[in-house]
């Protein structure tokens, strides 16, 4: 007689805030790609259409629904609120909103549907340099109304859950981010694309102030250590100024951004340090990416880095302060750090750990 576990619907799950899946933009839609490889549940995935040029019925075998919208900038608050009130239709069991642009709309969707709601508050949004007033009050008074409306509130970074305690007096759930997927074994030699044939240091990010690209850059033009840095460089008057500043040292090389995984697993694979320096936003999936290749990070000092690397690397707040830790640093002390990451890495920032995290609270128990 068959088991009386098995025989039980499995917990219906409508994913709502992100562009969609296969993944090809960022690290909700990577948390995604691997939280369906988790067959524990059903998912319903919602995604742009304006973001695929050939639309899935079912990816992974999480059915996909197409919304007609762009699901980034101002436009997002309207693609999650569709996608939000079009899930009813779905009968979910558990929603999981990621972000909080379309939250300001569930004190009424709360009205239709008795879903468990699951949200994810990003990065505290609000707080960034690249929002004006406008914006920022909309973000805060999204992340508010979720974390009132919301059944579980998300924090990616011990820092954001120490946030919601203390500004909203709820608790959150901690669940950060993998980076295993990021280390692969390349199948061809693309050791051709790599600028230096001696060591040396790499950084990618967006191009933002938020990101201190400015206090890498100008640590970096003042040591003969090799940098490859790599970001849009060209979407914003802070990176273009940047790269006209420092384009033609000799030392420093600007890349644009490089979506084919390979060639970044090699740039990862061959520096000889990580230098990160965002400042904001939780725990950041580059971050723990680069953790699975046990390098020596150099990272902004700031909580939500201690956390995230067990404050097991080395901190810097100032151009100065990188140049000491570049000029100091010896051959172990890189190693032995390289394998305190690794270690940290293995044991907290595996998509399995994470999607195990989620599949807990998105059971509609």
């Amino acid at each position: 007689m068959e088991n009386i576990t098995s025989m039980k619907s499995k917990c219906k799950v409508a994913v709502i805030g992100t562009v969609g899946v296969p993944a090809c933009y960022g690290g909700f839609e990577t948390l995604v790609d691997n939280l369906i490889d988790n067959k524990e549940l059903d998912y319903i995935v919602f995604c742009s259409s304006k973001s695929y040029s050939e639309k899935l019925t079912s990816y992974k075998d999480a059915s996909t629904v197409y919304i007609n919208i762009n699901a980034n900038g101002i436009s997002s608050i309207f693609y999650d609120i569709i996608s939000l009130f079009t899930s009813i239709k779905y009968k979910p069991d558990s929603i999981l909103l990621l972000g909080v642009s379309g939250a300001i709309a569930l004190p009424v969707f709360r009205l239709f549907s008795k879903a468990k709601i699951i949200t994810n508050i990003d990065g505290l949004e609000w707080r960034r340099d690249k929002w004006g007033k406008g914006a920022k009050f909309f973000l805060k008074m999204s992340e508010r109304i979720a974390v009132k409306f919301s059944d579980v509130i998300v924090s990616d970074n011990q820092g954001i859950s120490d946030y919601v305690t203390k500004e909203y007096k709820k608790d959150s759930v901690t669940i950060a981010y993998g980076g295993d997927h990021a280390n692969i074994i390349n199948d061809i030699d693309v050791s051709h694309v790599l600028p230096y044939n001696e060591q040396f240091a790499l950084s990618l990010c967006r191009i933002e102030p938020e990101n201190n690209v400015h206090i890498v850059l100008d640590a970096f033009s003042k040591t003969s250590e090799n940098l490859v840095f790599i970001g849009n460089w060209k979407n914003s008057e802070y990176g273009i100024n940047l790269l006209s500043k420092y384009r033609n040292n000799k030392n420093i090389t600007m890349l644009d951004p490089i979506y084919d995984v390979s060639i970044l697993s090699l740039y990862r694979s061959k520096c000889k340090y990580y230098v990160h320096g965002h400042s904001a936003g939780g725990t950041n999936p580059s971050l723990v990416e680069i953790m699975h290749f046990s390098k020596l990070i150099l990272a902004f000092d700031c909580n939500y880095n201690r956390y995230t690397t067990e404050n097991n690397c080395y901190y810097f707040s100032t151009s100065d302060e990188l140049i000491n830790i570049l000029n100091d640093i010896s051959d172990s002390e890189r190693y032995f750090c390289g394998d305190r990451m690794k270690k940290i890495a293995e044991k907290k920032y595996t998509w399995s750990v994470i999607s195990n995290e989620y599949v807990k609270i998105l059971m509609n128990n």
